[in-house]
Formats: structure tokens, sequence, C-alpha cells
């Protein structure tokens, strides 16, 4: 976490660091987590974003990181390797998307126990287990996501909590091998 601090100019504090790491466009929500923002620093928390698409997006989060000096990262493009820290160096994981078929980030975020709080819908509804290695809100709006930050909050404080839903982000299998056997079963 301190090196992902390091790489985006914040203050090293004791605090968790949220992540969004996504195409910065409408579907991805990225202005819900923009609003949220002010949530994340009142309580203590940094915010590193990575990314590109719309430029107002861009802009808007631009500004975020020059209001917030210390509290909130941004990078406007993508890289791979610095993606992977921030996989790996973050507390949580913003995916507020509107609509998601699949998803992939909440499935690498989980990998390196970062958890995803993420907008119940298609594969994110999926793929994470509210409360148990990650936190889902129902309805794409700014209010129910600072809810689920505000969750997110309450279970960093209690490290018992955190460590155990960090593990079981961990645990978690992806692989092909589990819907291999189901399609096994359904065929024979």
């Amino acid at each position: 976490a301190n090196q992902v601090r390091k790489d985006f100019g914040l203050a090293l504090t004791r605090g968790p660091l949220f992540a969004i790491i996504s195409r910065l466009v409408h579907q991805k929500g990225v202005d819900l987590a923009i609003d949220t923002a002010e949530t994340i620093i009142s309580h203590g928390g940094q915010l590193v974003v990575t990314g590109q698409g719309e430029p107002r997006f861009e802009e808007a989060v631009k500004s975020l990181a020059r209001r917030h000096r210390g509290m909130v990262g941004a990078r406007i493009g993508f890289c791979a390797k610095e993606a992977r820290r921030m996989f790996a160096g973050s507390d949580f994981l913003l995916m507020p998307s509107r609509f998601e078929p699949c998803g992939l980030s909440q499935m690498y975020a989980q990998k390196f126990g970062a958890l995803p709080i993420a907008h119940r819908t298609g594969g994110l509804a999926d793929t994470i287990e509210d409360g148990q290695t990650g936190f889902l809100f129902t309805t794409p709006t700014a209010n129910n996501l600072n809810v689920a930050i505000r969750r997110a909050f309450d279970a960093y404080t209690s490290s018992r909590r955190f460590t155990s839903m960090r593990r079981a982000a961990m645990a978690r299998s992806f692989g092909w091998d589990v819907s291999a056997r189901r399609y096994d079963e359904v065929y024979r």
C-alpha cells in the first residue's frame, strides 16, 4: 500500500486505500465514485484512480486530485504493471458500474486481497458475496455507494473481520474447473 501511495504522491497514513482501475465512462459509474470521494477522505481514507475515457470524467478525476492533494491521486491512461500494484496495494476497489455483463477487475482485486465495492449487477453480483468477499449495493446512486463505503470502513476497523474477508476473497476460485464440473454434471 505504501508503494502505491508513494507512486501517486499520497501521504503515508494508516487509513484504508481505495482504488478505481477502470475506463472512465458513464457505464462504469465513475461519476458516482467521484461523488463519494468526500466520504472516503472525511473518514480517513485515500483514493487512487487510473484509467482513461470520456474527457469530462478525466477532467473531474484530475480536478479531484488537485483539490485533495495527498489524499487523492490520479493518472489518466493505463499501465498494466501499475494496475497490478494498485490491486495488490489497495484495501478496496470501487466498481459502481451501472451494468457489467462479466467484469474482471473484481476478480483480480479479490485474488490480491482488495475487497470490491460494487453495484449488484451482472457479473459483479455473480462473483462478489456481500459482506464476505466484498460489498454490494442495489440501485446505482452515490448515496447507495456511500452506504457501502461506510460498511467497508466498519469492516476495516475490525482487523479480525477485515482479515477474514480478505482471506475469503483470496480463496475464491474463478477458474474453468468449477464451470467444467457443472457442465459435466448437466450432460451426465
